[in-house]
């Protein structure tokens, strides 16, 4: 049996298919992913708002409160969502995500870290295919560099997989990475000095995104024939390997210029909670847990002395420094969205049957309307509609009712292209019954046209209903004509939002016939569900 990687984990333990990297959470977490009844009033029960990542220590915790008597309650978030509730004043003891530095450049974050300590270790690097990697002359070679990744991808010859480092800290981590390598320095980009041109060249490879590491993953497994690699923890990376899910094992590059490491700081934000926090700290730090993570999670020991397990390659890591200023970090994913990347085609199908009528419909036209640029908060600036992209909505209730298109040319939130959208999106009408399948259906088509007019885009779509299809086509259609489809057609995933009376295992089937994962809408707000499935498109 192969070891499981993170994106293993988060299927175990979320309650829908799989688990988006920016959905919060609100459950603690015991080493079966049950949910103890806690105090968070107790001083020896830390709540911990951490990244999903670090799902795969839950089946220590077990342990860790029986030598310690401290309770780990975890929920989860994206390093930039997590940042910002945790600026904005949400109250958690203890913060752990891959990386800890956006946060700590928050005005008001970043005055609640009390305590950091790094716990375990895990290089962003390029697993690359090693038929690839014996093409391109990078097999078993440690001076490859990020200039040498550019060239191979500005040609074709390199094509590979990356999470949007909008909402994954392993694409930031890349992102930075590549824009500190060509521009020079990471003084040059924290003075605003980032060379697009050299950016735009090494992302024409970029033809696979994610919300989270783990999905990536899986999501390399599902479509490796027609990728060359993929950018992601050495973590993620050795465990696809280990393996029996690759048919061809992937040669692991760490650019010579350098790479950043996440580290996985436990970072305390309450000071009260500190004599719990230390012995927590004591026992991950311990020699024998070190060893155990390292075997557990194929991350690298945090302290010196505890040897590295022969697994790791030897090569010896360059790091790169974290930029030091916030508006470095939000110009980059600017820069990279709206200019660099490939651009993207959203397709959104929505349910606007006679049960959504009132608030349900209210809460929908509110929740698009925020991508047009109303949205203001950290994360809402990445999450709205981006430069070049195409916006898509296909609405259905009998059957499908339109099928708009907008092109963005100007991102301007006042501009005529997001105004427009406001228009359309405030102008929706419910009634009637729900169609689902006659309308993912009509997406496909109008996806298979895209692409082979445009087969240079990033392709998505978004599957919101409140109910049960009982009118059209049935499942077994759809299934038939999805497999009957073009391969480069099928890798367009639908992400269903679990909304209203929505049938879960509907939604579940649709998510794994097309690789997709489902949002729950029915605990969290909509507004909030779009801006985390944005981070996947």
């Amino acid at each position: 049996m192969r070891r499981p990687y993170l994106g293993d984990i988060g299927r175990r333990l979320g309650v829908i298919a799989a688990v988006a990297v920016l959905a919060a959470s609100a459950t603690a977490c015991d080493s079966s992913g049950a949910s103890p009844v806690v105090d968070p009033n107790d001083p020896n029960t830390l709540t911990v708002l951490a990244g999903s990542e670090v799902k795969d220590i839950v089946p220590m915790l077990d342990d860790l409160r029986a030598a310690t008597g401290v309770t780990l309650s975890l929920s989860y978030s994206g390093t930039l969502e997590g940042a910002e509730r945790i600026d904005g004043g949400e109250q958690v003891d203890v913060a752990w995500f891959s990386l800890g530095n956006y946060l700590k450049l928050l005005p008001n974050a970043g005055k609640r870290v009390v305590a950091s300590n790094k716990i375990m270790l895990s290089p962003v690097v390029i697993g690359v295919k090693q038929s690839v990697a014996t093409r391109l002359d990078w097999a078993g070679r440690p001076d490859v560099t990020w200039k040498d990744v550019q060239t191979a991808s500005a040609s074709g010859s390199f094509k590979f997989a990356m999470t949007n480092p909008a909402s994954s800290n392993t694409g930031l981590s890349a992102l930075i990475g590549v824009a500190t390598a060509l521009s020079g320095s990471s003084d040059a980009i924290d003075t605003g000095k980032i060379d697009t041109a050299a950016l735009k060249d090494f992302f024409k490879g970029q033809v696979l995104t994610a919300g989270s590491s783990g999905f990536l993953a899986d999501d390399y497994v599902r479509q490796q024939a027609n990728i060359d690699g993929i950018v992601n923890y050495e973590s993620v990376l050795m465990s696809l390997n280990a393996g029996s899910q690759l048919t061809e094992k992937l040669s692991l590059v760490y650019p010579k210029e350098g790479i950043l490491t996440a580290d996985y700081p436990l970072m305390l934000l309450n000071s009260a909670k500190q004599p719990a926090y230390q012995k927590v700290v004591g026992w991950l730090l311990d020699p024998k847990q070190q060893r155990r993570i390292m075997t557990d999670t194929n991350r690298r020991p945090a302290i010196p002395g505890v040897a590295l397990d022969p697994k790791f390659p030897t090569t010896t890591l360059v790091s790169l420094p974290f930029p030091s200023r916030l508006d470095t970090i939000n110009s980059l994913l600017t820069t990279y969205l709206d200019q660099v990347r490939r651009p993207a085609s959203a397709i959104f199908v929505l349910d606007l049957s006679g049960s959504m009528n009132g608030d349900r419909l209210d809460n929908l036209k509110h929740a698009l309307t925020q991508l047009t640029g109303l949205d203001t908060s950290v994360t809402g600036q990445f999450s709205r509609f981006r430069a070049r992209e195409d916006v898509t909505f296909i609405t259905f209730s009998t059957d499908v009712n339109d099928v708009r298109t907008f092109t963005i040319d100007d991102t301007n939130p006042n501009g005529p292209d997001m105004s427009a959208i406001r228009q359309y999106i405030d102008g929706l009408d419910a009634g009637g019954s729900t169609a689902i399948y006659s309308a993912l259906d009509r997406a496909y088509s109008v996806v298979g046209t895209s692409v082979s007019n445009d087969p240079n885009r990033l392709y998505s779509i978004v599957l919101m209903t409140d109910g049960e299809s009982n009118t059209g086509d049935s499942y077994g259609n759809l299934q038939s004509k999805y497999q009957s489809l073009p391969a480069n057609v099928q890798a367009v995933h639908v992400y269903p939002i679990l909304f209203g009376e929505g049938a879960v295992s509907d939604m579940k089937s649709i998510a794994t016939l097309t690789g997709g994962t489902v949002f729950d809408a029915k605990t969290t707000s909509l507004d909030q569900i779009f801006k985390q499935i944005r981070g996947y498109q």
